[in-house]
């Protein structure tokens, strides 16, 4: 049996990614095998691609999130069934027809959960789960500032912020991504490359600032954040699209008991008993429509280099899922 896949050879620009079929390996019998349907696009797919995440071994098969159905269980398997609907994140080699992993390391969805939504939300709302709930425990009447808030974690997370009641601010390029975050769950945007971040947040919060940020730009963003932060308030940074983050003082945030956090998804789906847990809070959440997931676009996982291309260049909103 073979599978389709994307591979580097080399870290660097998009033309390094490669479209191969490889042969399968026979699983163990504590593994499943997975026919993806579709394949979340996410940062750091670009990221890892262009070495500013470094890859423990190359030649790699790159992705980190996907979604399908169980077609073959190991002898030790308990938790799956053959035709059993699955997901996954923060697997790489995702980006592959056919993938196997260890049970332990794979979320079982209900029968109604479209394939499409899994792969476009798995990664991107399970982020926005631990962000809310872990990275700070976000309470009603909170005033949140979501960098990239017409991403897709910008998405879920400002709508997700709105379920629990506080006011959010999210920071967008263009104007037609400010209707995009208005229509999930910001109550204002900031338009950065028209306006100062900082003099507008403190302008909207009357000089007090707010009391979290939630930064996956980094470079650009970081050190004015901190600027922005209410007493005793924390920058959570959980990414850095626009480059590696300079070294600060770290009496620029004493002053006001303010704190930051990083983030990362690993360390929040390493036990699968939670890992399933929240990935059934998530999708139930999107069953019953209290959060929507916006695919703008689905594209053939042959055309990667084009769906990294526009993602990196932010010429997407929301989520962009690959087909095979």
């Amino acid at each position: 049996m073979k599978t389709k896949v994307v591979k580097i050879y080399e870290q660097g620009p998009k033309e390094v990614l490669k479209i191969e079929e490889i042969d399968i390996e026979e699983i163990n019998q504590n593994q499943v095998l997975i026919k993806h349907q579709f394949a979340g696009l996410n940062f750091i797919d670009i990221n890892q691609r262009k070495g500013t995440y470094p890859l423990k071994k190359l030649p790699s098969i790159m992705g980190m999130e996907a979604a399908g159905t169980i077609i073959q269980i190991g002898s030790n398997v308990t938790r799956f069934n053959v035709g059993d609907k699955v997901t996954h994140c923060m697997n790489l080699g995702s980006f592959s027809s056919i993938m196997a992993l260890p049970e332990s390391k794979v979320i079982k969805l209900k029968p109604d959960i479209d394939l499409k939504i899994a792969a476009a939300a798995t990664l991107q709302g399970l982020t926005a789960q631990y962000l809310l709930h872990e990275s700070y425990v976000l309470k009603k009447n909170s005033t949140i500032l979501m960098h990239a808030a017409a991403g897709g974690v910008g998405q879920i997370l400002c709508q997700w912020a709105n379920q629990i009641g506080a006011k959010v601010i999210g920071t967008v390029s263009t104007k037609e991504k400010e209707k995009v975050a208005k229509n999930n769950g910001c109550h204002f945007t900031i338009n950065y490359k028209e306006e100062n971040f900082k003099d507008k947040v403190m302008e909207i919060t009357e000089n007090i600032g707010v009391d979290v940020i939630y930064d996956s730009v980094g470079k650009d963003t970081f050190s004015i954040g901190l600027k922005c932060l209410a007493l005793k308030g924390r920058l959570v940074s959980f990414g850095v699209s626009s480059g590696s983050i300079d070294p600060i003082d770290i009496n620029s945030i004493r002053s006001f008991s303010g704190s930051i956090a990083t983030g990362g998804l690993n360390a929040f789906i390493k036990k699968t008993e939670e890992m399933q847990k929240n990935a059934d809070i998530l999708f139930d959440m999107i069953s019953n429509k209290k959060i929507k997931v916006n695919i703008e676009k689905i594209i053939p996982i042959e055309d990667i280099k084009n769906a990294q291309y526009k993602m990196e260049n932010r010429l997407t909103t929301g989520s962009v899922i690959l087909s095979f």
